[in-house]
């Protein structure tokens, strides 16, 4: 799982879940990996959604902190060519 939208998403057991949890239609948490040009989000799960879910997550005993919704930085060792880093 590459974004933050689908490592939570999967925390809860898929998108059915979670907009169940929301009172979402299915759709529309899938549109969160789509990129923004298709009318995703990409990959983020939208600020409105947040609290609920890390409230969600706290009463079901998931494992969800405010970090969770934020991608890691991207690793500078792992773009450099393999020539460079000798």
């Amino acid at each position: 799982m590459n974004t933050s939208a689908e490592r939570i998403v999967s925390k809860f057991g898929g998108p059915r879940a979670v907009a169940g949890l929301l009172g979402l239609d299915v759709s529309t948490v899938h549109r969160w990996g789509y990129p923004r040009e298709r009318g995703g989000s990409d990959g983020q799960i939208p600020t409105r959604h947040q609290r609920a879910l890390l409230s969600a997550a706290r009463e079901r005993g998931i494992d969800l902190t405010p970090a969770d919704f934020f991608d890691p930085p991207p690793d500078p060792a792992a773009a450099q060519p393999a020539d460079a880093a000798a």
